[in-house]
């Protein structure tokens, strides 16, 4: 299945999907990143898959932004689109046109802990978990309906960072697993919900 990822940082999450595009279906067509810098454009380019960088701020306004990084993706044809630490709020007009095919992957147990800081939040809230959460994009912030999550236990000494590696360790495991169900047709968005098999999750 061709597919495009969305990257803002290091990538790291792209390189798990990278390494196991074979076993999971997918061909990464393309890597956007809003960054130039953005060490997954490195990670990409070695892998021999093509990047394009779209600066947002170069662009007036949210929908400005948007609306160029619609037509790069729409020349990709992609039939999954796949946030990877893609660090920014998209538009309703833009979740709304790939609203179904579009993944992203969140450092919490949502729908606890949207948004950012995620692990010194729930440090400091005392929770005795936190973990990953992989779910479809809607036009609400980190909202859409969830597909999976793992969990890890929160340490007496662990501080942001620690508990940052735990959890990504667990994002490299389970992002690839759940593109594998959407290349396989058993992942689908209907009536706004997340279904698995025929079985809404």
């Amino acid at each position: 299945m061709d597919g495009v990822v969305l990257i803002s940082g290091s990538g790291s999450n792209l390189q798990s999907i990278i390494d196991n595009a074979d076993d999971i279906n997918l061909k990464i067509n393309c890597v956007i990143s809003n960054k130039s810098d953005a060490y997954g454009l490195k990670r990409a380019q070695k892998a021999g898959i093509s990047t394009h960088t779209i600066k947002h701020d170069q662009f007036p306004s949210r929908g400005e932004f948007d609306k160029k990084l619609s037509s790069v993706i729409d020349v990709c044809k992609p039939e999954i689109i796949i946030l990877a630490g893609f660090m920014r709020i998209l538009s309703t007009e833009f979740t709304k046109k790939y609203c179904g095919k579009m993944l992203n992957i969140h450092p919490s147990l949502l729908p606890k802990f949207q948004g950012l800081n995620t692990h010194q939040r729930v440090i400091e809230s005392g929770e005795k978990e936190h973990g990953v959460s992989i779910h479809f994009v809607t036009e609400e912030l980190d909202g859409g309906p969830v597909i999976a999550q793992s969990t890890v236990a929160i340490l007496e000494n662990d501080n942001a960072k620690s508990l940052a590696e735990r959890v990504l360790a667990e994002e490299h495991k389970l992002y690839p697993e759940v593109i594998h169900w959407f290349t396989q047709g058993r992942l689908k968005f209907k009536n706004s919900k997340a279904v698995l098999d025929g079985k809404v999750l």
